[in-house]
């Protein structure tokens, strides 16, 4: 799949069919954007579980961190990614290891990797890249 471009229906199903997200990369500091995404996307009614190693054990927004994805103990609709790009690879290894397999994986504005997007493709995972779902939702959803 071209990461060029989306299609609005295409980021309008994964919004919807969405309803457990976990966000990689997630920050306690309400200054850094994963932060106030975080809390977007728990107003908006979805269940965001936040992946940090440095704050597992914490709580951000009120939601428990964990360390890694293969920590998370409910299945994962969507991986929301707030890491560099060059984290991408790494980040689809542990989507690809986790059961059941997540929907989609949702990397952040500047977020892309191509390879490592097909390889999460090829197992049957949608992807975005580059793109923010608190800015797709009040433009798509309302």
């Amino acid at each position: 799949m071209s990461h060029d471009s989306y299609t609005d229906y295409f980021l309008t199903e994964i919004l919807r069919e969405t309803k457990v997200i976990a966000l990689v990369g997630a920050s306690p500091n309400p200054e850094r954007p994963s932060n106030r995404v975080m809390a977007f996307l728990l107003r908006k009614g979805y269940r965001v579980i936040p992946v940090n190693p440095g704050q597992a054990g914490k709580e951000i927004h009120g939601q428990k961190v964990y360390a890694r994805l293969a920590d998370i103990p409910e299945p994962i609709d969507m991986v929301d990614v707030f890491r560099a790009a060059s984290a991408l690879p790494g980040v689809i290894d542990e989507v690809l290891a986790v059961t059941p397999l997540p929907k989609a994986i949702w990397g952040q504005l500047s977020v892309r990797d191509d390879t490592a997007a097909a390889r999460a493709e090829a197992a049957g995972i949608k992807v975005v890249m580059d793109r923010c779902p608190a800015i797709e939702y009040p433009r798509l959803i309302g």
